[in-house]
């Protein structure tokens, strides 16, 4: 396991460093002497990349370094103190709450699992999974820089991200009450073999850099899902689809699926699709995504009863697109 993730960060230092040659030589490349033919495709995927990849690092960074603070700063019990905890009036105050937790999607979900293992009700646990990797403050910061030019998505993002948590998690009190939805699942402890107890900073340190790499293949995956996307798929298709609301809206909430973005970096590839898609389709892709993707479907079933990761994932992609068509219905 230990080889298995080593390997898996030295080929994202490989490709970093690939990336970041093209960066630096690209117009060298561009005009040695050897002629290359590189066709402009590829030169567009490399530039659109690399613009998705340099301005989301930055927010990534703030959010793997806010979160590894609050793992090795924050007890879950202090946490748990000043959680509301009854039936449907918590779900206001735990939105509130959860706006305040800045740590993405992948995350919440661990800390949630302990805070449900210690008392916290299960509807406001599901209000923080939803909730928190939209609304907390790094998110909002990195979807203000990325959309200043155009609030509307920004306001849409954090306005129906508030409502559509409320919702979700009143609909998870209703079908499941209180019952214990979690697997039994045998811990492990992780030892580092120092002699003596690590420092909290030190500690610190390895949730960062333990997450940075875990939730940077990510980003880089989907960069270069959406750059490819971009550069090879002709423009009077992606602008066929992208303009109904039904299938973009779809469409965009499959793809952030699909692609498993991290929050904090997710509207440097949302804000690549502006002149393609609809408004509609663009905050459907930003508030579905945190709330649901394939790596926090995995470990929701890895900590979840399968029932409840399937009816939650029902609930959430049939709320999300409801309030999508009717967002467009009322506001655009």
């Amino acid at each position: 396991m230990f080889q298995q993730s080593t390997r898996e960060n030295i080929m994202i230092f490989l490709l970093f460093f690939l990336f970041l040659f093209g960066f630096l030589f690209i117009e060298e490349i561009k005009s040695s002497a050897v002629p290359l033919n590189i066709p402009g495709s590829l030169i567009d995927l490399n530039t659109i990349f690399l613009s998705i990849v340099l301005e989301a690092f930055p927010f990534l960074l703030l959010g793997v370094f806010v979160s590894a603070i609050i793992q090795s700063f924050v007890s879950e019990e202090t946490i748990k103190r000043f959680t509301p905890k009854k039936g449907y009036i918590a779900l206001v105050p735990a939105t509130v709450m959860a706006a305040l937790f800045p740590v993405c999607e992948c995350a919440i979900i661990p800390v949630v699992r302990r805070l449900i293992k210690k008392g916290m009700p299960l509807h406001i646990g599901v209000v923080f999974l939803v909730a928190a990797p939209i609304l907390n403050p790094v998110v909002f910061l990195s979807t203000f820089y990325a959309f200043r030019s155009d609030m509307t998505v920004v306001y849409a993002r954090m306005g129906l991200g508030f409502i559509l948590a409320i919702v979700i998690g009143g609909i998870i009190y209703t079908i499941f009450k209180n019952k214990d939805m979690l697997k039994i699942v045998k811990t492990h402890t992780h030892a580092h073999n120092h002699g003596t107890e690590p420092s909290k900073w030190k500690m610190t340190m390895y949730h960062m850099s333990d997450e940075f790499f875990d939730t940077g293949k990510y980003l880089l995956f989907g960069a270069l899902l959406a750059s490819s996307f971009q550069a090879f798929v002709s423009r009077e298709f992606i602008a066929s689809i992208g303009t109904e609301t039904w299938s973009s809206s779809l469409i965009m909430m499959g793809f952030a699926y699909l692609v498993s973005l991290c929050s904090e970096a997710d509207a440097f590839v949302a804000v690549s699709f502006q002149s393609t898609f609809s408004t509609a389709s663009i905050v459907a892709f930003l508030v579905y995504g945190p709330m649901l993707d394939i790596k926090n479907t995995l470990m929701l079933l890895a900590y979840f009863k399968k029932k409840f990761v399937l009816t939650l994932m029902l609930v959430i992609t049939v709320t999300v697109f409801i309030a999508i068509l009717l967002f467009q219905l009322l506001f655009l």
